[in-house]
């Protein structure tokens, strides 16, 4: 197995959002022996599963709601088929769709983006990850206290990062104790002002979470370190200095099987931080669906020319972070137009022989009551496949498969070859 190794995202400016003229500095395609990217949309979910009502989800539809309240203009990926997979307001299914295209129900328990991205890479979870909606409990919060060495904790309830700075910052400050809390998802978070424990300090307390303390029966999805600045009333958190860490899955995923038959695997977002960067052999991060987009346009620029295999996964978090948390179809919307004229610019110069999967980890539908994630089949569009209707597919698995079949890599997981 390669040694995992990590490498600083480009320097890159804020706009525009796509650069049409790059489709001249992408001739040398041709040199790429293999190319798969698939690109997952944080988020976005096409409508509910049968077993939502375990969640408390029936009648959810994330895409379907958003362009029923906003109406978004999706030509690009109408004209893929997306219109085609469930009716949409304004997306109708175009006679000759470019892609194949179906969607995928979960097996997997839960309704989180490392659960969604885990059967993705080929892992089912027959029991979710651990959740505190009550926050965690005593013991729990014991053993971090006397392993971090802190006295004791702020907060230690699901609440949202800026409503909890903006509730216990200032006895933060005074008291010099951590803010846990913890959410819908399986996350152990720490919070802390970063002139009362130094970045380096969180991240070390963080780590030990991680490794001593949420594990066995507590073992969350991710341990988060969420450090703020500011003055009281205006305290705010710094997302650039955010980190995770994520537990490792205890079998193979696809990421590192390729990785093993000598495909090189690029993480661009948070998939590696969901996989606690096993089986990546580069990881870009990135903060906007932009910022992602304009990486992954550096990074098939730069794969182009090294005539080696390579898998490219892509996280674009915007839909769920900044409109599907916060009930917000219109700006849901914008970022789905937005994406969808990027995806234009892209397909005028993505190679013929190569495969772009485009697909989501879950629901998250912002005209649904609350702010949890929601439990949804997820759509994808498969460019440069055989086109046309592929229909249900029974787990997220088969992604793992299609990819790994595509670069004849034998398959040890779930999940059966889309085709």
């Amino acid at each position: 197995m390669r040694s995992l190794r990590s490498k600083k995202a480009f320097s890159r400016a804020p706009a525009p959002f796509w650069n049409n003229d790059s489709a001249d500095c992408l001739s040398g395609w041709s040199n790429l022996v293999a190319l798969f990217v698939t690109i997952v949309l944080d988020g976005v979910g096409i409508g509910y599963q049968p077993d939502a009502g375990n969640y408390g989800d029936v009648g959810s539809d994330t895409l379907g709601h958003v362009c029923s309240f906003s109406g978004p203009s999706l030509p690009t990926l109408g004209s893929l088929g997306l219109g085609c997979i469930a009716a949409l307001d304004g997306v109708p299914c175009t006679p000759a769709p470019r892609a194949a295209y179906g969607m995928m129900r979960e097996v997997s328990a839960g309704k989180d983006s490392t659960t969604g991205h885990w059967e993705l890479a080929g892992i089912q979870l027959s029991q979710p990850f651990p959740t505190y909606p009550e926050g965690f409990p005593d013991e729990l919060i014991e053993r971090f206290c006397r392993e971090a060495g802190c006295s004791d904790v702020l907060g230690n309830m699901p609440a949202s990062g800026t409503e909890i700075i903006e509730m216990l910052g200032a006895e933060h400050v005074r008291t010099g104790h951590p803010i846990v809390y913890t959410s819908a998802d399986s996350v152990f978070q720490v919070a802390a002002h970063t002139s009362v424990i130094p970045l380096d300090r969180l991240y070390h307390i963080c780590d030990i979470a991680r490794r001593r303390v949420c594990v066995g029966e507590h073992g969350v999805g991710r341990v988060i370190a969420r450090p703020f600045e500011g003055e009281e009333g205006y305290f705010t958190r710094i997302s650039g200095k955010r980190k995770d860490y994520s537990r490792r899955p205890e079998r193979e995923p696809l990421q590192l099987q390729l990785q093993e038959s000598g495909v090189l695997t690029v993480s661009i977002g948070k998939v590696a931080d969901l996989f606690g960067g096993l089986g990546f052999d580069e990881q870009n991060k990135t903060s906007s669906n932009q910022d992602g987009m304009f990486v992954l346009q550096h990074e098939i620029e730069r794969l182009s020319r090294a005539g080696q295999d390579a898998f490219i996964w892509v996280n674009l978090i915007d839909f769920d972070q900044e409109y599907g948390h916060r009930n917000d179809p219109d700006g849901f919307a914008r970022s789905l137009e937005e994406f969808d004229y990027a995806l234009a610019a892209l397909l005028e110069t993505f190679p013929q022989d190569s495969r772009l999967f485009i697909t989501a980890d879950h629901g998250n539908d912002p005209t649904f009551p609350g702010t949890d994630h929601t439990r949804e089949h997820v759509p994808y569009l498969m460019v440069n496949a055989p086109d046309g209707p592929k229909g249900l597919r029974t787990s997220f698995a088969d992604h793992a498969a299609t990819v790994a079949d595509f670069f004849g890599v034998p398959w040890q997981g779930h999940g059966e070859v889309i085709a």
